[in-house]
């Protein structure tokens, strides 16, 4: 059995008691799904800069570079929900609200604005 010694990081598996092996791979899972979402954002940034799109330059830039931005930030914070859900599951405290999805949900939302005005501007050209 591995030791809570030797585990990384120690601030946080250096802490409180073992939880259910249950919450931590759930925990897991959602990091996880993050990391994918992280690359589906990236592939979408890079796909609308990479492919010939009827969609004014400036508008499909914009999204692009939303998507990127949002693929590159959100590695770093699943990393950090995960850790502060661990850590709350560690010390038997209460999970923490989720704080990255509205960052998220408000950046897919922009992007998606500027494909729509970039395809009808594009269209009416």
């Amino acid at each position: 059995m591995v030791s809570s010694d030797s585990r990384r990081p120690r601030w946080l598996f250096g802490v409180g008691s073992e939880p259910d092996a249950r919450f931590s791979l759930a925990n897991e899972r959602t990091f996880l799904a993050w990391i994918r979402t992280a690359l589906a954002l990236l592939a979408g940034g890079v796909a609308l800069e990479a492919l010939d799109l009827p969609i004014d330059a400036p508008w499909r830039r914009t999204a692009a570079i939303i998507l990127v931005v949002l693929g590159i930030v959100a590695p770093t914070w699943a990393w950090y929900s995960w850790a502060r859900n661990e850590r709350a599951a560690r010390t038997s405290q209460p999970l923490p609200a989720p704080t990255g999805s509205i960052v998220l949900a408000v950046g897919v939302v922009l992007a998606g604005l500027s494909v729509l005005v970039g395809t009808l501007l594009g269209s009416s050209s």
